[in-house]
């Protein structure tokens, strides 16, 4: 997803998109764990959509105070 996508979002979409991310990422650790592969490319395009809505709704909160 890029981060003009990301920033269309609405705060509460913002918020989902992440915590899903975070729970796919968590999966594929976990999967990973397990078995001797890996599939090291989706992981790290997953940590990159979290930083981005991160960065996002953090941005979004200093530009509100």
């Amino acid at each position: 997803m890029s981060m003009k996508d990301i920033q269309k979002k609405t705060d509460k979409d913002l918020v989902e998109f992440i915590n899903e991310k975070r729970g796919e990422l968590r999966s594929m650790r976990f999967s990973a764990a397990g078995s001797g592969v890996r599939d090291a490319h989706s992981m790290s395009q997953t940590r990159k959509e979290v930083a981005r809505g991160l960065t996002e709704l953090n941005s979004r909160e200093a530009d509100s105070k």
